[in-house]
């Protein structure tokens, strides 16, 4: 076989091949995001994950590498809704924090949380009990926090249109956490759009938007 042509096959790359092998990946995913968040850290097994997503173990394996992995890529598409590699802050739901009037940025807040919670608050309790045993899940979720504060600052400068306080970001980033949305909608059993309003109310409370 000649140079050239070893080089065309290494080359060769076949779309149909790709989109399932995509799929499968969102399909191991899918099946993943409800067992975690139904039967906990120790509950679920990759064999479980395989059974679910109805691939071999291996491709599971293959796909993700431990079971640590997997839940961190469920954790990342479950922040924004897709396995798409654009990140929250150029999405136009976080865009919309920084558009129209005060009152139109802080609901745009609301809607933004009360969406990604629901995707993501399961998942970061599941984290959360997997790192008081595990030292990966442990690092895993201090990398998580800090890019959850991130993404708080940024979008506390976008509603607010103007330089914010430390303070005011940790106030913002613990008002706004999974937790708390768990405490609210299971525990106290607001809806999501109860939810929504609250964090509209109190997002303009806080950073004192007033009317613009």
């Amino acid at each position: 076989m000649s140079e050239a042509t070893a080089t065309r096959r290494r080359r060769y790359r076949s779309p149909l091949r790709e989109a399932q092998a995509g799929q499968t990946r969102l399909a191991i995913l899918a099946a993943a995001t409800r067992l975690f968040a139904d039967n906990g850290w120790t509950g679920t097994g990759m064999r479980d994950v395989a059974r679910a997503a109805r691939v071999s173990v291996e491709t599971v394996y293959s796909n993700f590498g431990s079971k640590g992995a997997l839940l961190r890529e469920a954790l990342d598409v479950a922040v924004v809704g897709d396995d798409e590699p654009v990140p929250l802050s150029d999405r136009p739901e976080f865009r919309a924090l920084a558009e129209g009037d005060a009152r139109a940025r802080a609901e745009a807040t609301g809607r933004l949380l009360a969406v990604m919670h629901r995707r993501t608050a399961a998942l970061y309790r599941v984290l959360q009990h997997a790192a008081t045993a595990d030292a990966e899940m442990a690092e895993l979720m201090r990398t998580n926090q800090a890019s959850e504060r991130a993404q708080v600052r940024e979008g506390v400068r976008a509603v607010s249109r103007r330089a914010v306080t430390e303070t005011e970001v940790d106030a913002m980033f613990a008002v706004l956490s999974n937790d708390v949305f768990l405490l609210l909608t299971e525990t106290t059993g607001w809806s999501d759009d109860q939810y929504a309003s609250w964090v509209a109310t109190t997002v303009a409370r806080l950073l004192d938007l007033g009317e613009d």
